[in-house]
């Protein structure tokens, strides 16, 4: 049986993208070159903000102070769950050494980079969670300075919760910067800041497109798109439960994608009936983007069985896939592409969102076929080196001088040369690259 589209998307994250790079290429070359002016120039223009940029100890202070103890409470849980998680995914990497040949030893170390500078989206939403998830992670990691940076609302500054939550979790700094000004601040080390070794978070496509263009100047996380979500239903998930989790997700933005893959008709056809009432029931903003993205990119997919409907989420790739159907390890085992994985209906996207411990900086538009999220290991760089006796010199030698000749690289092969030569005079070696 040949998939089965009951609803099918009139639009995709690529052919909804806008051609920002112009824009973007022409804010960062002028910041760079004019430095903090610039940058405050653009910030009054983008965030019409006018107040201090990078928060003093005090303004940090008075911010906390605003944030209700049962909010604290909340984040203080959130941050606490992300950080065993992120000290689990640490302990994986280790520092090793191995006698590769005897009397040549070769290591690896896990070395956290000096500097990161983390986005925490501000704009239609509040994004508490991006601060917990991008600042825990790089302080597990074990990173020497710590920027979080959010932009500003006009007259207010950063919202509350967000400086509360980039502070608890390790912030060295908190920067009241948006959008590109932002990221450049962060990259070029404007306002005192040292310069960002890796830019990490979620942010719009201006964000997404700066960060595109700085990379190789400076690590990042991901280039990351709208969120995608789909949810692998069988006929033993709860419709509602399903709709729910489907409207939840497509009300992060207008161009959101949601897809459900079932093997049940009937159960398709219940979440679109329950589908619309369940967006209209929402707050205005959040009902006006999931409206347009269950109308523009949603799609609902019926499959003949279990194997290819794990076949059609693989070609998709979300960047969140959650599994309501029966027996949860087969699903487990067989699922190979996804950014995070939600497995039956105790657990959902949300927690992971928010406060499950996973992160929620995830790969999307397809992303998850080559990549995972954002994770302690990206702030770490995996380095080797190396030793040796004379003895263990030797042999390494011998067969880097040929192969280097047969390369037609004879440079490399005279550093062989010249250590046979030194450690074992008198002695005849065979060097040439011939048969």
């Amino acid at each position: 049986m040949a998939r089965q589209y009951l609803k099918k998307a009139t639009l995709t994250a690529q052919s909804g993208a806008s051609d920002v790079s112009e824009i973007v290429t022409g804010i960062l070359s002028d910041i760079e070159k004019g430095g903090d002016a610039a940058a405050l120039d653009y910030a009054a223009k983008f965030d019409r903000y006018e107040g201090a940029v990078v928060l003093s100890a005090a303004e940090i202070e008075a911010a906390c102070a605003q944030v209700s103890d049962k909010l604290k409470a909340d984040i203080r849980f959130a941050h606490e769950n992300v950080r065993t998680f992120a000290q689990a995914q640490k302990s994986t990497v280790a520092n090793f050494e191995v006698e590769v040949v005897p009397g040549l030893i070769a290591g690896q170390k896990a070395i956290p980079v000096d500097a990161a500078g983390c986005y925490v989206p501000g704009g239609r939403y509040s994004h508490i969670a991006s601060a917990i998830m991008t600042v825990t992670t790089a302080k597990v990691a074990g990173c020497k300075h710590i920027t979080a940076c959010s932009p500003p609302r006009p007259g207010v500054g950063v919202a509350p919760a967000i400086i509360y939550a980039a502070h608890i979790c390790g912030a060295d700094k908190i920067l009241a910067m948006g959008g590109v000004q932002g990221v450049a601040a962060m990259t070029f080390g404007l306002f005192g800041l040292p310069k960002a070794n890796i830019l990490v978070g979620p942010g719009n496509q201006f964000v997404a497109e700066a960060k595109r263009i700085l990379f190789g100047r400076v690590g990042i996380d991901m280039i990351a798109g709208p969120t995608d979500s789909l949810v692998l239903a069988d006929k033993t998930a709860d419709p509602l439960i399903v709709a729910t989790d489907l409207v939840s997700q497509a009300e992060h933005g207008y161009n959101s994608p949601v897809w459900l893959v079932t093997d049940d008709q009937a159960l398709a056809e219940t979440v679109m009936d329950m589908v619309p009432g369940l967006i209209d029931d929402l707050p205005e903003l959040n009902r006006e983007n999931a409206f347009a993205a269950w109308r523009d990119y949603a799609e609902v997919i019926v499959c003949a069985d279990r194997e290819e409907m794990a076949a059609c989420s693989d070609d998709y790739a979300p960047e969140h896939l959650t599994v309501q159907a029966d027996d949860l390890d087969w699903w487990l085992d067989r699922l190979t592409c996804y950014g995070s994985l939600f497995l039956g209906e105790e657990t959902t996207v949300s927690y992971g969102d928010k406060a499950s411990g996973t992160n929620h900086v995830l790969p999307t538009s397809g992303a998850a076929g080559y990549t995972g999220g954002l994770s302690v290991h990206k702030y770490m760089k995996i380095v080797t080196w190396q030793r040796a006796t004379r003895e263990g010199s030797k042999p390494v030698a011998e067969a880097t001088a040929r192969i280097s000749r047969l390369e037609g690289m004879e440079g490399h092969a005279r550093a062989a040369d010249v250590r046979l030569a030194k450690y074992f005079p008198g002695e005849n070696f065979d060097l040439s690259a011939d048969e």
